[in-house]
């Protein structure tokens, strides 16, 4: 692959719901332009961007590829990402690094949820987009269903640049508006325009025109004047109309039966922005915020926005240059972990392959191996330069799994193997739950954390069971409580003995507290270390159900001690059963934390999500709605949310998300209790 200047990048993300054929429409790219010289196929795992074998396995897209394709002397890296909802991570880390988005609908289901994630996504990043009405060539396929869905959901004009030629089995080609051409099949062959489709092209033609002239003040008013637009004259406005948002070009294709591939390359080409002529990056400099030009002479800025480790090629990290070059061989600074790395060979990443290069320019995407510390979101820079590019806000985890290793082989290697999928995937983190002393692996779905464990057995040899996490309720005391206790154990030769009275009360500034209360020498004080060692391992294993013990005083009344047989373990028992039995007698309760949920769904959605939440014990503390979709606030206990994610999507259809974080703990209700 030779060498590509700025100029002559796009970074382009492929997004949509899953199965709208994005990875398919990625392969045609490359077949048509020259790239491979067969057409890969999903159901035969040969795709270029489906590599990893529980993609394979599955079907669909998992991680986010990059699929490099040269075409007129210009780059086009397509990321194909992808469209199942618990992958989110993966779409937004690749909008993070790409300059324009391909937004795919299917053209028999129309607007579906994941292609509503990915198109607020490509708001969020503030991205110009084309709108693909994809899979023309299906039975029941119709372009203007598939339009006018999108249309419904956003306030965005929708501009069509081509029309379909024929639908369902008869789709052969599209029809280009700006030329006033028809292209046959994959777009080699252009003839002129069926005298039956000609008065719509023309209607539809004149609407593109009018919408170009809007894109520039001078297009305008020579529009006004001649009432026509030059080839070059419509192509200039329409990329500014694209890049300032005024509307999103709506393009006709099939990628598995390669029609409209062409002409959509070519709108890639001249209508998307290069690296060079988007807004500068914002980064945080040495004296505040300095913004970044795509330059090779600019200050080196460089964003890892992947990282996936491999237990035979080692740890893969993919970059983007936003300023500066990166050559192979060469020392660069992490500005994030203020430490030095050291680059071996860059290579130009294409699905799994690598292709190796000297020089990496501003605006391009490459991938290094085996660095040491660097990990996703990480800036790179030059020690001088200090600069750290932003990373986007990722949705909190949903959805919790306990994990415990097979065997004990595989306990030694649990925790390292967890801690490097976290690091590749920023949507998976892992924590111990003291209260219920177990590992707690979360992610976005069921799918996202079976693909995890999946992936820990076959590229990690690591075996892992799941089960449901235990809630970690919590045991304390509502009133006052007395008892006394005496250990004594006589065998032959020495004795045990130690007697303890202590009274407990609840206490509100932190989970424990101890007095020594004890007058005129009954238990002499250097056994109040052994009395408190023997009531904190009781904390520990809880009193009534096992589960740690908070927001306890406790004083220790009297005693007797023997000259000849008191021990410091006799005094540890005596303390640990004496506070047992005074606990019992404080009207002990259970605790449950109570979590605060943010739930935003369709409003026509929001009779039902109520209705569940009653019988979730929930309290709804407020409601609003805006732009057709409301937003819930409710605290609920955690028992009642542990697979609420697969609950709600079954709800909404996919289309309502939540948050939730801990508020506080409460009483268990005697009932349940």
């Amino acid at each position: 692959m030779k060498e590509y200047t700025t100029e002559s990048i796009r970074n382009v993300a492929v997004v949509s719901h899953g199965s709208a054929g994005k990875t398919m429409l990625t392969e045609a790219f490359l077949h048509t332009s020259g790239g491979t010289t067969r057409l890969g196929k999903i159901e035969d795992g040969t795709t270029l961007s489906d590599y990893d074998e529980e993609e394979i396995r599955r079907g669909i897209s998992i991680y986010t590829s990059v699929i490099p394709v040269e075409y007129k002397n210009t780059k086009i890296n397509f990321l194909d990402t992808p469209g199942y909802n618990d992958f989110v991570g993966e779409v937004i880390s690749a909008l993070r690094v790409s300059d324009a988005a391909l937004i795919l609908v299917d053209s028999v289901a129309g607007l579906e949820v994941g292609t509503e994630i990915a198109w607020n996504y490509c708001n969020h990043f503030n991205l110009p987009r084309f709108l693909v009405i994809n899979k023309l060539e299906r039975d029941n396929a119709s372009f203007a269903k598939a339009v006018a869905s999108v249309q419904e959901f956003t306030d965005i004009r929708l501009i069509p640049v081509q029309l379909p030629w024929g639908e369902k089995a008869a789709f052969q080609g599209v029809i280009d508006l700006i030329t006033m051409k028809a292209f046959k099949g994959d777009g080699k062959t252009i003839v002129d325009i069926p005298a039956d489709l000609r008065p719509a092209a023309e209607e539809a033609h004149l609407k593109l025109v009018e919408a170009a002239a809007e894109g520039d003040d001078s297009l305008m008013e020579k529009y006004f004047e001649s009432g026509e637009l030059t080839i070059e004259e419509i192509l200039k406005g329409l990329k500014s109309g694209i890049q300032s948002l005024s509307f999103v070009p709506v393009f006709v294709t099939s990628g598995a039966a390669e029609i409209g591939i062409i002409p959509l390359l070519d709108a890639i080409v001249s209508l998307f922005p290069s690296p060079s002529e988007t807004a500068p990056a914002v980064a945080q400099g040495k004296d505040g915020e300095e913004k970044i030009s795509a330059s090779d002479s600019g200050p080196l800025a460089v964003y890892v926005w992947k990282t996936t480790a491999d237990p035979f090629v080692g740890k893969q990290t993919f970059f983007r240059v936003y300023s500066g070059v990166v050559t192979s061989d060469s020392r660069i600074w992490n500005q994030t972990k203020s430490i030095e790395e050291r680059f071996g060979t860059v290579s130009i990443p294409r699905g799994k392959e690598l292709i190796p290069a000297k020089t990496i320019h501003s605006g391009d995407i490459a991938v290094v191996p085996k660095l040491s510390e660097t990990s996703t979101g990480n800036t790179l820079c030059d020690k001088a330069h200090p600069l750290t590019l932003p990373v986007p806000q990722y949705p909190g985890a949903l959805y919790r799994v306990a994990v415990t290793p097979k065997t004990q082989q595989d306990s030694a290697k649990l925790s390292s193997t967890l801690t490097r999928q976290c690091e590749e995937d920023v949507t998976l983190s892992w924590y111990n739950e003291p209260a219920t002393s177990q590992t707690i692996l979360q992610g976005m779905g069921d799918q996202h954390i079976e693909v995890a464990i999946r992936r820990a057995e076959s590229r990690f040899q690591v075996g892992i069971n799941t089960e449901e996490p235990r809630v970690p309720y919590k045991e304390t005391i509502t009133r006052k409580g007395n008892a006394m206790y005496r250990h004594k154990k006589q065998t032959g030769g020495a004795g045990q003995f130690g007697e303890v009275h202590l009274r407990v009360e609840p206490y509100t500034e932190g989970d424990f507290d101890f007095a020594w209360e004890v007058f005129g020498g009954a238990v002499s004080q250097s056994y109040a270390n052994s009395i408190t060692k023997g009531i904190q391992s009781v904390m520990k294993e809880g009193v009534i159900a096992g589960y740690p013990v908070f927001g306890v005083r406790v004083a220790v009344t009297d005693g007797k001690e023997h000259p000849v047989d008191s021990k410091p373990i006799a005094f540890e028992i005596a303390g640990r059963e004496a506070f047992k039995l005074a606990f019992k007698e404080a009207g002990p309760v259970l605790l449950e934390p109570i979590m605060m949920v943010k739930i935003v769904v369709p409003e026509n959605h929001m009779g039902d999500v109520l209705g569940d939440l009653n019988t979730r014990r929930a309290r709804v503390m407020g409601m609003e709605t805006e732009r057709g979709h409301s937003t819930i606030t409710a605290s609920v206990p955690l028992a009642e949310m542990q697979r609420y994610t697969t609950q709600l999507r079954s709800i909404t259809g996919g289309r309502g998300v939540f948050s939730m974080e801990f508020e506080r703990y409460d009483n268990v209700p005697p009932h349940l209790e």
